[in-house]
């Protein structure tokens, strides 16, 4: 019942919102500040994935960094979110964050950022290093498709059949409602389903790929540099689709099955795909949904707190001089 009144109050705001929010990207701001253990150099910049959301209305007050955002700040971070369509391609997703990075370079006095992007907020932070690389300080990956989803070529599949049409539009209405739900006109951003799906696939994530190789791996499982024009790479990631019964993101083992037969993913996202750059761990008892500590806050017992892991992961761009 409670995730029916989640769900119920995403509608309703979507419905009831008619006085828009700025879509600018925005900073998080906390009542004190406790340490400066996660006190970067450069500002720390969180991109959503698909289907992605700074806070998701007034009625539902859902962060989509359930949590781990505002602890940064309070570790002395000057964190921001950033707010991207929730469906449309990678290079669409990414002009729209290169907009935001600027603004928050002029806002700060920054010459750089440290961008954090989950699922295909990963990609589109790579589109942004590499365009602007003087501009970035860091790239770091969290369950990102950086080779693409068989899942996205599963649901790909319906592409010039009958069902392409209605599906596209349920889900670019989809799109505005996530919109709607933030205060804001879904006007102000454009929403392509089918573009966003081309862009996950196998075949789309490569021949992004060979546009923007930096932190790629060359092997079908490996990491990939380090570093490139001064940028730092590191991901993330976990392997287990079904990690709290409790859990509405259990649904993810259904996805997880087109995946290595259910194996070593994270219910949407192959391990071996989400390699880029340093790996900080890729096994973490995690899902798609646990990596940004959804669905608020559950997660398998014993597992990793992510808060914890994101915090520590600031302070290893903070030790880094980043």
């Amino acid at each position: 019942m409670k995730y029916g009144r989640i769900i119920a109050s995403l509608l309703l705001a979507s419905t009831l919102s008619t006085t828009y929010a700025s879509n600018n990207a925005q900073k998080v701001t906390v009542s004190k500040i406790n340490s400066d253990y996660a006190k970067t150099k450069y500002p720390v910049v969180f991109v959503h994935g698909m289907a992605g959301f700074i806070r998701a209305g007034d009625v539902l007050g859902l962060d989509y960094w359930y949590q781990i955002l505002p602890d940064l700040a309070r570790n002395g971070a000057n964190t921001w979110a950033t707010r991207v369509s929730p469906f449309n391609s990678t290079e669409v997703r990414g002009e729209q964050l290169a907009q935001q990075v600027e603004e928050i370079l002029a806002i700060t006095g920054s010459q750089k950022v440290n961008l954090i992007g989950h699922s295909h907020g990963g990609p589109t932070s790579r589109y942004v290093a590499g365009i602007m690389p003087t501009q970035v300080a860091s790239v770091t990956a969290v369950g990102s498709p950086q080779k693409g989803s068989p899942v996205a070529n599963v649901i790909l599949s319906i592409e010039g059949t009958p069902l392409q049409g209605p599906l596209v539009s349920v889900v670019n209405l989809f799109s505005k409602a996530i919109v709607w739900a933030q205060g804001l006109n879904p006007k102000e951003l454009p929403h392509d389903a089918l573009a966003g799906g081309k862009s996950l696939t196998i075949e789309g994530s490569a021949l992004f790929n060979s546009k923007f190789p930096m932190g790629v791996g060359t092997t079908a499982c490996g990491e990939g540099a380090y570093q490139e024009k001064g940028i730092q790479f590191y991901s993330f990631t976990g392997n287990t689709a079904v990690t709290n019964l409790l859990d509405l993101d259990s649904a993810l083992l259904g996805t997880s099955l087109l995946i290595n037969a259910g194996r070593d993913n994270d219910g949407l996202v192959p391990r071996c795909s989400a390699k880029f750059g340093k790996t900080i761990r890729d096994d973490y008892r995690w899902n798609h949904l646990d990596e940004v500590n959804q669905i608020l806050g559950l997660r398998a017992i014993f597992s990793p707190d992510p808060v914890q892991v994101y915090r520590e992961h600031t302070n290893r761009l903070k030790l880094q001089g980043l």
